[in-house]
C-alpha cells in the first residue's frame, strides 16, 4: 500500500514536470518543424508521456482510473497548446511571406518586348479577308494525302508526265505529303454534291523537294474554286483583278497568258503590273512591266466529274497562288529562306 502511494506521487510529479517543460519549450519554438519534433518527443511511441503510460500497470486497480484521467487531461491540454502554437507559427510564416513577396507598385515596371506577327501569317489572313469579302468560304484538308486525291482526281493519272514537275515526298506507293492544296477542291466537291455554288479557298502547307532562294521544301498555297451554272473565264479574270488591286494597290492591272495545267482547260498564268515601276520596266519585273503571281483556268471536265458534278450542266474556275511569292512581292523580300530563319531582326520589320 505504501509503495503504491509512492508510485502515484512520483507519477504525478513526473507528469507535472513534463507539462511545465513542454509548455516552456512551446513558447521558444519558431518553426513548424521544431513543433513537430517536440510533439514526437513527448507523445510519440518513445515519447516521455507515452513512457509514463506504460507505468500504469504498476499501480493498484483503484489508482489506475484516477491516474488515467489525470494523464488524459494533460494530453488534452498539450494538444490544445500545440494547435494554438501551430496557428501562431502559420500566421508568422504567412506574414513573413507576404512581406517578402510584396510588390512595390511605385517602382517602374519591367518592359516586355511585344511579339511580331509573321509576314506569312499576315498575308494569309489578308488573302482570306479579301476572298471572304467576295463570298468565298475557307476549306481545309489533310496534309498527308493519297495519290488519288493529290494526282488522279485532278486529271493526273499515274503515267502523266506532269507528275515529274512536282518532286514529291512519298511515304508509301499511294501516300505522300500533298504537293498542292488542290486535293481540297475535289474533297469539297465530293462533300457538297449536288449543292451549288461551290465557292471556296483552301489555304495550307504543301511539300515539294525544292530548296533555294525562291523555293522551300515546305511552303504555303491558297487554292480557289468556284463551281456553278454559267461560270465563265471573264468571271475568273474579274475576281483575280479585284484580288490583285486589294493586295497590291488600286492601280494594278492583270493579264492572262495561255498555259497548261492538267486540272484546268483552258489554263492561264496570271501576271500583275509591277508594283515598283507601275509597268514601265525595272529590275523587279525584269524590265517587262509584269510579274507572275499565280496559275488559273477553267476546271477540267474530268475534274468536275471526279468531284461528282456534271460538266454539261455546270462550269467552274480554279486558281492557285504561293503565299511566299505574294509576301515576297508585297514586302520586297528577295530570299524566301528569310521567311523561315526565325530572325527577330527580320520579322520585326513587319
Amino acid at each position: 500500500m505504501f509503495k503504491n502511494r509512492e508510485r502515484v506521487i512520483r507519477l504525478k510529479a513526473e507528469l507535472e514536470k513534463i507539462k511545465k517543460e513542454t509548455l516552456h519549450k512551446l513558447e521558444q519554438l519558431t518553426t513548424m518543424e521544431e513543433l513537430q519534433d517536440l510533439k514526437v518527443k513527448v507523445m510519440g511511441k518513445k515519447g516521455s508521456l507515452t513512457a509514463l503510460l506504460k507505468q500504469m500497470g504498476t499501480l493498484s486497480p483503484e489508482e489506475r482510473p484516477k491516474m488515467g484521467q489525470i494523464i488524459n487531461e494533460l494530453r488534452g491540454k498539450l494538444e490544445q497548446a500545440w494547435e494554438e502554437k501551430a496557428k501562431q507559427l502559420e500566421q508568422i510564416a504567412l506574414a513573413a511571406r507576404l512581406e517578402g513577396e510584396k510588390i512595390d507598385i511605385s517602382l517602374p515596371g519591367c518592359w516586355l518586348p511585344k511579339g511580331h506577327q509573321h509576314p506569312l501569317s499576315k498575308v494569309i489572313e489578308e488573302i482570306e479577308d479579301i476572298f471572304l469579302g467576295m463570298g468565298f468560304t475557307i476549306a481545309e484538308g489533310p496534309e498527308i494525302e493519297t495519290d488519288y486525291y493529290n494526282f488522279e482526281a485532278l486529271n493526273l493519272p499515274k503515267d502523266h508526265p506532269a507528275r515529274d514537275m512536282q518532286d514529291s515526298f512519298f511515304i508509301t506507293e499511294d501516300i505522300l505529303l500533298r504537293t498542292q492544296t488542290s486535293p481540297v477542291q475535289v474533297r469539297t466537291m465530293e462533300k457538297m454534291k449536288p449543292q451549288l455554288p461551290v465557292k471556296i479557298i483552301a489555304p495550307g502547307k504543301v511539300f515539294r523537294h525544292d530548296d533555294d532562294a525562291t523555293h522551300s521544301p515546305m511552303f504555303h498555297q491558297v487554292e480557289g474554286l468556284l463551281v456553278d451554272k454559267g461560270i465563265r473565264m471573264s468571271d475568273l479574270k474579274g475576281i483575280l483583278l479585284y484580288f490583285s488591286r486589294q493586295m497590291f494597290g488600286e492601280s494594278r492591272e492583270i493579264r492572262l497568258r495561255p498555259s497548261f495545267f492538267p486540272f484546268t482547260e483552258p489554263s492561264a498564268e496570271v501576271d500583275v503590273s509591277c508594283m515598283l515601276c507601275g509597268g514601265d520596266g525595272c529590275r523587279l519585273c525584269k524590265y517587262t512591266g509584269w510579274i507572275e503571281i499565280l496559275g488559273s483556268g477553267m476546271v477540267h471536265p474530268r475534274v468536275l466529274e471526279m468531284g461528282g458534278y456534271n460538266p454539261k450542266e455546270v462550269t467552274g474556275f480554279a486558281f492557285g497562288m504561293g503565299v511566299e511569292r505574294i509576301a515576297m512581292l508585297k514586302y520586297g523580300i528577295e530570299d524566301m529562306r528569310l521567311l523561315f530563319d526565325n530572325d527577330i531582326r527580320f520579322l520585326k520589320q513587319f
